[in-house]
């Protein structure tokens, strides 16, 4: 089995490794008075902001996780469409929390995450499923790439706020890349029926997907052969990432310009 795969128990310490990297980079980021109030690439979200959100979702995470030990019945999801609304709310509700007790609190937040993951067995890992609080139930391995998300992409966006050149590390993004065509599925919007290809060009989660949208949303097939298809958007891991979370505009075309452009501005941001 792939180790670079996270949806599999077989990924498990690998993406706990990465994520816990991406964590201590971040928290070297933020740390400082100095850029506690700097701009980053999140909309209008400052640095503080963006600790904040992170402080929010996590927390999230534990109510679902007692929730789903207990088997507790918790309300139906948010859903995707208000997320952003919502987060944006729920992070500027923290504003004016001091810098040092914020930090700490997301701090101790990630340490008890940690433990969490760490305690997750085999049947577990794809068998116990947590209601998220915008998505509604999904496999406990989300959970550990939604937090390498929030300290992956989000290391990405207070970089971003510098002005310096910079990217996404190839761990993150390698882990990352089977999960955006979750999110590209959760996010998308309606069409006329189209069909294309995306390929991701290097790292151990290369290949291609068969993409079809329609009035129903999108599906996707992988792996697949797109040799018979008019168009296939190319990605390298990091460009895929960005490209998803609505950070940057890239990607290599190939074929009809028209159907690609159709496909990329299908979906709301998150």
């Amino acid at each position: 089995m792939n180790a670079w795969n996270a949806m599999t128990f077989e990924g498990k310490e690998t993406i706990l490794g990465v994520v816990r990297r991406e964590a201590a980079e971040f928290f070297e980021l933020v740390d400082s008075d100095g850029v506690w109030e700097a701009p980053t690439g999140a909309g209008h979200w400052q640095v503080r902001d963006v600790v904040a959100h992170i402080v929010d979702t996590t927390e999230a995470y534990f109510v679902a996780f007692d929730a789903a030990r207990s088997h507790t019945e918790l309300p139906a999801a948010y859903g995707l469409p208000g997320m952003a609304e919502r987060v944006d709310k729920q992070a500027l509700a923290l504003r004016d929390v001091p810098r040092a007790e914020l930090v700490e609190r997301l701090r101790t937040d990630f340490d008890k995450m940690m433990e969490t993951f760490e305690a997750l067995g085999p049947e577990d890992w794809t068998g116990l499923n947590v209601a998220h609080f915008y998505m509604g139930p999904v496999p406990s391995f989300f959970y550990p790439a939604f937090q390498l998300m929030d300290y992956g992409v989000h290391s990405w966006d207070v970089r971003q706020g510098t002005g310096r050149a910079h990217g996404l590390t190839g761990e993150a993004a390698d882990l990352l890349v089977p999960f955006m065509f979750v999110v590209w599925q959760g996010t998308a919007g309606t069409t006329e029926p189209a069909e294309l290809g995306i390929r991701i060009t290097s790292g151990p989660n290369a290949g291609d997907t068969r993409v079809r949208v329609g009035p129903d949303g999108m599906t996707y097939e992988q792996p697949a052969d797109v040799g018979d298809l008019s168009t296939v958007l190319e990605f390298d891991p990091g460009s895929f990432v960005l490209t998803a979370f609505g950070r940057s505009n890239s990607g290599t075309i190939r074929g009809e310009r028209a159907v690609a452009d159709r496909y990329l501005n299908l979906f709301f941001r998150i």
